[in-house]
């Protein structure tokens, strides 16, 4: 629960301004939460001046206080930082330090969810990224020649993916190290796992960023989590349960290829009513 200090807290209200449910009110020049309709999204303890929140459910050494030195960005150049980052899909044969991998996962932790749910988790692949690697291949190749043989009005724009796929089995098949067309030979996988698409893209885009900012390159397999869809086998060696699904599959490692400048794009698509 939401705990108040009763010595520290001086009433000035900023919590009750600030709590969205409605769950904090003023009694005696204090503040009082009912921990009834608080969903611990925390705003309470992140807006008191005098350090008088605290909660007994989460690490309270999580909470760092603001220092404009170590915590403001320039905005021009966090945004020259997205438009330079680029899919990599070219790795160094080098392992991903573990601390780097929890630096990525920490940017997934701390990244908004709805109604402050929380309910992202993480799947590490490092061992077993041949063997999942063999699976969501086979996997491809077997919807691959579905299609092929189904071929209709609905399935014909899936045909070159048809084609695609069963190559890269078959190649993957002749020369699994030259022609791994689905991991590129990465040496991790990072897989954001949810009930909920939204809550996991949201904390993967920002793990892309924290990837970038380590040095690090990735990409997403949208192949590998198509192939992880409703598979056993697959869900079975990741431990999934449930409705948990594989929303996002970062592939991590260290780029093998160098890029010196950003690229264009489309203007936007802006309509202001």
């Amino acid at each position: 629960m939401m705990i108040v200090d009763k010595e520290k807290c001086v009433g000035c209200g900023l919590c009750v301004k600030d709590c969205f449910p409605n769950d904090i009110e003023i009694n005696g020049n204090k503040a009082e939460i009912k921990n009834v309709r608080c969903m611990k999204c925390g705003h309470c303890i992140a807006v008191c001046p005098k350090g008088a929140v605290s909660t007994d459910e989460y690490n309270m050494e999580d909470v760092k206080d603001y220092n404009e030195s170590e915590f403001k960005i320039e905005s021009e150049k966090l945004l020259n930082f997205i438009k330079f980052r680029r899919t990599t899909r070219q790795f160094k044969d080098k392992e991903v330090e573990k601390e780097k991998i929890l630096k990525i996962i920490e940017a997934g932790r701390f990244t908004q969810t709805g109604t402050n749910s929380q309910n992202v988790s993480y799947v590490v692949v490092e061992d077993n990224i041949e063997l999942l690697k063999e699976l969501a291949l086979k996997n491809l190749k077997t919807r691959g020649e579905e299609i092929l043989k189904n071929l209709n009005p609905q399935t014909l724009p899936f045909k070159r993916y048809a084609q695609m796929w069963i190559k890269m089995y078959n190649d993957y098949k002749e020369d699994s190290k030259k022609n791994d067309k689905l991991f590129f030979n990465a040496p991790a996988l990072i897989l954001a796992v949810s009930d909920s698409t939204v809550n996991a893209s949201l904390a993967s885009s920002n793990m892309e960023l924290m990837t970038n900012a380590l040095g690090l390159g990735t990409f997403f397999s949208g192949f590998f989590t198509m192939a992880a869809q409703g598979n056993d086998e697959i869900r079975d060696l990741l431990g999934l349960k449930g409705k948990e699904e594989i929303v996002t599959c970062m592939v991590v490692g260290y780029p093998n290829v160098k890029y010196v400048r950003t690229v264009p794009r489309r203007d936007a698509n802006i309509s202001w009513k």
